[in-house]
């Protein structure tokens, strides 16, 4: 059994045991928390959301909250000795499925 969910303004595709990265949930690692925008539920029967599914959930597991590796942005215009270098790191939350309720 599989499901598509939205978080974070993308699209997942998970499986139970699944770990994934999402963009940062605002909850604390070892809580678990129920995500409900549940596109999709795959399995012997497949149910299609319009746009979620009534009644799908999908509970997970926060592992750990981190930073992804920096991102090193030059930016640059000609002519007027102009130059910028900034540094960016996106964060994240590792989450572990642990079931999915259809």
């Amino acid at each position: 059994m599989y499901a598509i969910l939205e978080t974070g303004g993308k699209q997942v595709k998970v499986a139970v045991g699944d770990k994934i990265y999402v963009e940062k949930i605002d909850a604390e690692a070892g809580k678990e928390i129920t995500l409900d925008h549940v596109l999709y539920v795959g399995g012997e029967k497949a149910q299609v959301g319009t746009p979620f599914v009534k009644g799908a959930s999908v509970v997970a597991k926060v592992e750990k909250q981190g930073l992804s590796p920096k991102l090193t942005v030059y930016k640059y215009k000609a002519k007027t000795n102009e130059r910028k270098k900034i540094g960016h790191r996106q964060p994240y939350t590792c989450l572990v499925v642990k079931a999915i309720n259809a």
